[in-house]
């Protein structure tokens, strides 16, 4: 039974929730984050990258650095930047890329089911970067960045999602990078508007056991037996852990407390779009073009890349067409690697596409053991499309790149439910959840 709660949100005043709403803080180097502070004092980053507010001799981790996000989230909310949502409740939030939708709940997932495996994990996390969210979470005393979960779509929520967005919306945006951002308050006392009525105003309806969205929304996550991690795996153990520490704090803990829930946006599977996670290797440790490519054909099919290869029409040159096919950039040349069929294991993890490569290729071949610390191998995320790969190569800052096909949704729910990990850099989401819009305070 998953315990998935409405709260009382911080968010921003609509003109400003443009304004306000940032990528998540690790999707940017330092330097970028303060650039993108200078340009918009607004941003979020000003809060959940607060580093942006000093000079670089200031550490990354220095007390003082936690301090300005704490005084900077109390200053927006004194100036009413941010206001204080009295009731708690569930909240609608949409984002369209090209064309397509995704539409996720907002709420308080339970430290409990963390702990309990209710909550599945598919990724280990890191230690140094728990430790800098720990800190930013205890002393602002709130969660500011969204934990991305995915759910098994169902067909009741749905309805009910759908019918939260009959309202106008709290917020409508289209941001910088193109995708468009809506958010709808899942209040119980609501409006909504007849099909026929052009006129604006609306048939007001009646509150009753029909539009009672908390109890719905929270009775059908009841019935689930498992939430994953779909995103964000070291914000939520970050979170769990400054909840953790605060039951140490207060051992008279009922359980009902706000820090014993963390802030999360839930999606029904069948809405999600993963990207390819791919990969590039400075050298080919120590082989010329001819002999590596001969080791390579031990285990894959190789041929030059034709524009009928992939079976996917009009699909970028390189881009897989199906699970154990690749696509291998070397030397100016596309490839398709297409893995041998003695080599296709039926395993969550080893089965996996980015396995089968560092298992088959990566590690024997070009003697990259452990990716997580091998700088010898970088990772380019999916959106940056193959060109971002070709160009890498072509300026001698890579010598073999590979285009990977996407991992599902269902493969990671099927590592996740066998309690396995994931290995790095398998997944890739787009399009990303803002910061800023959202704010779950712990006390």
């Amino acid at each position: 039974m998953a315990d998935i709660r409405p709260f009382g949100c911080i968010r921003p005043v609509k003109e400003a929730a443009p304004k306000v709403a940032a990528l998540p803080y690790d999707v940017y180097s330092r330097q970028e984050a303060k650039k993108e502070v200078e340009k918009n004092p607004m941003s979020f980053l000003a809060v959940d990258r607060a580093e942006t507010q000093f000079s670089e001799d200031v550490d990354l981790h220095d007390p003082k650095v936690y301090a300005k996000a704490k005084e900077i989230l109390e200053q927006w909310q004194q100036e009413g930047i941010l206001l204080q949502d009295e009731d708690e409740c569930y909240y609608v939030y949409e984002l369209t890329m090209n064309g397509r939708s995704q539409t996720g709940i907002v709420a308080c997932a339970s430290v409990d089911d963390y702990e309990n495996q209710v909550i599945k994990k598919h990724e280990n996390t890191r230690e140094d970067k728990e430790q800098d969210r720990i800190c930013h979470v205890d002393v602002t005393d709130a969660h500011t960045g969204p934990i991305f979960l995915a759910y098994r779509s169902d067909g009741e929520l749905n309805q009910i999602v759908k019918e939260v967005c009959s309202q106008e919306p709290l917020y409508d945006f289209t941001a910088e990078d193109g995708v468009r951002h809506r958010v709808w308050k899942a209040a119980d006392s609501w409006e909504k508007k007849d099909a026929n009525d052009r006129s604006g105003v609306g048939n007001k309806r009646s509150v009753g056991a029909e539009s009672d969205w908390t109890g719905q929304i929270r009775k059908r996550f009841e019935q689930m037996k498992e939430i994953y991690i779909a995103d964000g795996h070291h914000r939520a153990a970050s979170a769990v852990k400054v909840g953790l520490k605060r039951r140490q704090e207060h051992p008279d803990f009922c359980g009902q407390e706000p820090f014993n829930f963390f802030l999360s946006v839930l999606f029904p599977d069948d809405q999600l779009m993963i990207l390819p996670y791919n990969r590039v290797v400075k050298d080919l440790n120590g082989k010329t073009k001819e002999e590596f490519l001969k080791e390579v054909e031990q285990r894959f099919d190789v041929k030059e890349w034709m524009e009928t290869d992939n079976g996917m029409g009009k699909a970028e040159t390189g881009t897989p067409a199906s699970r154990y096919h690749m696509g291998m950039y070397l030397g100016g040349t596309w490839y398709n690697l297409w893995v041998k069929l003695e080599y296709q294991i039926k395993d969550p993890v080893k089965g996996l596409d980015v396995s089968l490569l560092q298992d088959n290729l990566l590690a024997p071949i070009l003697g990259i053991g452990d990716p997580r610390t091998d700088e010898r191998i970088r990772f380019v995320g999916g959106i940056r499309g193959n060109q971002e790969l070709e160009r890498l190569v072509d300026k001698g800052e890579g010598a073999v790149a590979f285009a990977m096909y996407p991992t599902s949704i269902q493969e990671l729910f099927a590592v996740a439910d066998a309690g396995l990990l994931m290995p790095p850099k398998s997944t890739w989401f787009e399009p990303k959840l803002r910061s800023g819009l959202f704010i779950h305070k712990l006390s």
